[in-house]
């Protein structure tokens, strides 16, 4: 159970075993199933996730009804409404599962503790925030200024493999684009 956990923390952090028994036992790994929901709209968000196998996503329904899908996340990777975690508030986005998914999860009140029972693990977070907030320029900046052709490009290089495993009208949500035009573009 905790060699992912041990080899993603040791990606950013050297935790002696004994810090790393204290932060393991933080974490609850949890299971569930394609279409089940870790999070939904306008509830309380108690966790963030540390994805070990799946693929999840996060999104939001406009007033619509049109879904718009803010990230995709697989192995190594982070999801939550970071938002209504850090500032515990109820959520205006959904983490669902694309695939069935395996993650690791730490509450609000945990990752504090453990924050201060293991300071270094605060500066592993801060790294990982410090990646996200990288992520979401980049992906701010890309739907202000690319085609959609250039964006297609973009997301078969950070996802790749990801073409295969999720239904083409999420990737059109995702590229902000129409499944037609999508479909344009991955012939």
């Amino acid at each position: 159970m905790s060699h992912f956990l041990k080899e993603h923390i040791q990606a950013i952090i050297n935790p002696t075993d004994d810090e790393f028994e204290i932060i393991k036992s933080f974490f609850v790994k949890k299971k569930f199933r394609k279409r089940q929901f870790l999070i939904q709209e306008h509830q309380p968000v108690h966790e963030i996730f540390l994805i070990e196998k799946g693929i999840l996503k996060s999104s939001f329904i406009d007033n619509s009804g049109k879904e718009h899908i803010l990230q995709f996340a697989s192995s190594h990777w982070w999801i939550s409404d970071f938002a209504g975690f850090f500032k515990q508030e109820p959520s205006s986005l959904a983490v669902d599962c694309i695939e069935d998914s395996e993650v690791y999860a730490i509450s609000y009140e945990d990752l504090n503790t453990l924050c201060l029972k293991v300071p270094a693990i605060e500066h592993f977070f801060r790294v990982k925030s410090n990646f996200g907030y990288v992520a979401l320029q980049q992906r701010i900046l890309s739907l202000m200024s690319k085609s959609a052709k250039e964006r297609y490009e973009d997301f078969i290089k950070q996802y790749p493999g990801f073409i295969d495993h999720i239904p083409k009208q999420l990737i059109a949500s995702y590229l902000g684009v129409s499944r037609e035009t999508l479909s344009r573009l991955y012939l």
